[in-house]
Parts: C-alpha cells; structure tokens; sequence
C-alpha cells in the first residue's frame, strides 16, 4: 500500500492545509476529519468535527513534503481568534502535537504509551466516550482515539532524548484511523474476553495471602479519583442529580470491571463466571465504594472529589430516596466508626466480586477464589489486631446492610430509568438489568 497524496497542517510551515492520508486502496480513503453525527452506544446524540470551511485547504497533488513532528505551532488561537481544540478531548489545544490538534494532557499520554510500549484493555466495548470530563475512563479507547484523528506512532522519540524535533513520513502501513464507534452485541462478554490469558495453572497457588494483598493495593493505588465537575450555571435540582450520579455510576462502572479483570485470580475462572460475578456484584461494589469514600463521615455522602451533599440537600433539594439515603449514611458511619481500614475495604470488595452464590460453579474456583481472600483477611487481621477475631465478625455484618443498599439502589435507577427525564448509558443499563 503506497502514500499517494499528504496534506499538512494549517499554519505549518509548510504553508498547506490539513494534514491526512490518502492510500491506493479505496476501503482505506478516509478523511480523519470528515463529520460523523449519529448516535453512539449509549443512545445520546454526538458528532465528532474536525476543521472544516476555510480551515481545510487540499495541497495540490503535486506536492509531496514531509511531515513534520510533534508541535508545529505553539499558538492555541486559530486565526479568527476562536480556541483551538483537542480532537481528542474536546479541551483546548496547546498546538499539533505528533500530527494532530490536541492538549498537553494527551501529548503526554501518547507519548507514554508509545515509547513505554504500554498495550490497553478496553474493559466495555471499544466505544467508550472520550470527552474532557470522561477523557481518563478508559486508557485504551483514548489511546484508539488519539490514532484516530491523526496522532503518529512514528513522530515520538523511542530514544526519550527530551528537546529537538524529528522529521518523519507517515510510513506506508501504518493505520492511524479505526471505526468509531465499534458496535458489539456482546459487551459484557467481551470485556471478560479481551483480558490476556494468565499462564497460572490453578486460580491462585497456595500460601499466596501476602501476594494477594500486595497485588490488590497496588490495583487500587492505580485507580484515578472521581470527579463530577457539575455544571454550576444548571439549577440545583433532581434532574441534576440524576444526571451528576448516573455519569458518575457509569464511569466507575467501567474502572469496576477493569479493576475486577485485575484482581489475582479472576481471570483465570471460566469465562461464564466472570460473566456472572462482574453482573451480580458491581451495583454492591458502588455502594460500598460510595461508604468508604465518604469516610470519616461527617454528615456528608461524598459521589465524587468536588461533590457532596448533606441530609438536607438530599431530601429537599436533589429529591433523594429517603431509605436509601438513610442506609447510605448509616453505612458510611459503621464504617467510619469500626475505623476500617484500606485494607480491609479491598478485601471486602474482592469478597463482594467472588461471591460462589451467584453463579453455578461446577468446579468449585469460585469458591477457592473466594476462600483465598478470606483466609487473607483473617491473616490480616490476626497481625493487624493482635488476634482480635471479633473483628472480623464485625467486617461482615457490614455486608447484609450493604446488600440492602444495593437493592435500594437498583429500584432507584430502574425509577430513573422510567422516568425518561435522564439519558443513561448503554453499558450501565446492561449491567443494571443483567442483575434484575
């Protein structure tokens, strides 16, 4: 497959139009910036937009330079004065970064990924939005898009020698553009599906409680903070809410799985388990996820970084389900007051994920799985608390109240799912109905 036609950037200096690629092959002649508007996966409207009008000049088809690196430009203006934009995550661009208008933020990311040779696993369905609010949910759909408005594996140094630009051609089989979206009919499952097999010959080999403990913090150590970044100029009431907690919802649900798919032993189990345990389990993780991020609690139920509310808002401003509400609190008080430790919420998180009554498990690894974790805990305990095994039966009685709150909290969406007023993404409500 041979180059036939480059165009380059505006304002290069170069002096030509917008770069892209046009291949001998026909299925292959696809504009990085031509319009697409349609709906995604998730049954909202979007349209992905490059520059278009006087943005776009075409080079002429004698003209054949190289394609430069990285920053051609350093002005973020374009020149009518508007922002430049990140065609990645719609937030303004520094310049051209590796052939394409993007931020600082996914400068860097690209580059990382490239020169650490770093391979992402979409923990969905390839499709995950990528915007400046939902930009860290996934790694390998963002890297995907980054490829697919321009972004060059062959403009980032593999030397990491910092400074100096580098001068490149597009190399003939390089394939920068993939479809976006990519349907599927069969997310859950190939989310299961697309981790790498593990070479280990049982779930987990024996004496292994102080590696699994290991592991399990540095999975947690990995995962971003949650922010909600609520719009301050839309009024404080219950569609806000709505929307703030399911955007909220379906992007931890998304890091859930890509942490479940990371716990020791998980992806060993048959393919049907994981299934099962990730459809059944996810909503309690949220709940408990909610509790302990609102710990030490201090009359506030914290959804994100920058959003919390109080008793009061909850009743009268954003129009919450009392009972829910109610055990919410009271759960992140237990928590609070036992002074549970990170420790101990991760296994209790591992254990809420492993649950053997949930899925027929005819060679019993559920319940191996599951087993290891609690002999995990009790060894934790023993040496945290001095033997002190009440504890333990203490950390337990948490998870009957925390099951409650899931039930709540699934009758809550399914209402908001009828009420019509909220979009909710597509996964969320597989997942939500998949544990009906």
């Amino acid at each position: 497959m041979e180059t036939e036609l480059v165009k380059c950037e505006p304002n290069s200096p170069l002096g030509l139009g917008r770069c892209t690629v046009q291949v001998l092959d026909d299925n292959f002649r696809r504009d990085v910036f031509s319009d697409y508007s349609g709906h995604d996966d998730y049954g909202s409207d979007r349209s992905y937009q490059g520059d278009s009008g006087d943005n776009i000049s075409p080079c002429s088809n004698d003209v054949k330079p190289d394609f430069s690196t990285t920053a051609m430009i350093s002005d973020q203006e374009n020149p009518d004065g508007s922002k430049k934009i990140c065609l990645v995550c719609g937030d303004v661009a520094s310049g051209y970064h590796y052939g394409a208008s993007s931020c600082e933020a996914r400068k860097a990311f690209f580059k990382r990924t490239i020169q650490g040779n770093i391979e992402y696993s979409c923990p969905a369905n390839s499709d995950c939005e990528i915007t400046k609010r939902r930009r860290k949910a996934c790694q390998a759909c963002r890297f995907q898009k980054c490829l697919s408005v321009g972004m060059l594996r062959e403009g980032v140094r593999l030397d990491r020698v910092r400074g100096g630009r580098q001068k490149y051609k597009r190399s003939p089989d390089s394939q920068p553009l993939t479809q976006y979206p990519i349907h599927s009919q069969t997310i859950i499952k190939k989310s299961c599906l697309e981790r790498k097999p593990r070479t280990e010959k049982s779930v987990l080999p024996p004496g292994s409680d102080s590696k699994i403990m290991e592991s399990l913090l540095a999975i947690e150590a990995q995962l971003d903070k949650l922010y909600a970044s609520p719009d301050p100029e839309i009024p404080e009431n219950e569609v806000k809410f709505m929307s703030i907690v399911s955007d909220l919802a379906d992007r931890e649900l998304v890091v859930t799985i890509s942490w479940a798919k990371q716990v020791p032993g998980f992806a060993s189990l048959p393919l049907g388990d994981q299934m099962n345990l990730l459809q059944h389990s996810w909503l309690e993780i949220l709940c408990l996820n909610l509790a302990h991020r609102s710990c030490p609690y201090n009359h506030f139920l914290k959804f994100a970084e920058d959003f919390k509310i109080d008793q009061e808002q909850a009743a009268n401003t954003y129009g919450c389900s009392p009972e829910m509400d109610n055990l919410s609190r009271k759960l992140a008080s237990k928590i609070t007051s036992l002074g549970v430790t990170k420790e101990e919420y991760i296994l209790l998180k591992a254990l809420i994920l492993c649950n053997p009554d949930v899925t027929p498990d005819s060679n019993g690894s559920v319940k191996q799985l599951r087993d290891k974790f609690h002999d995990t805990l009790i060894e934790y305990v023993k040496t945290k608390h001095t033997g002190n095994m009440r504890r333990l039966g203490h950390l337990f009685m948490l998870l009957p109240h925390l099951t409650h709150v899931k039930l709540l909290a699934r009758q809550y969406w399914f209402d908001v799912k009828k009420d019509g007023r909220v979009i909710m993404h597509k996964l969320f409500l597989e997942m939500l109905e998949a544990d009906s």
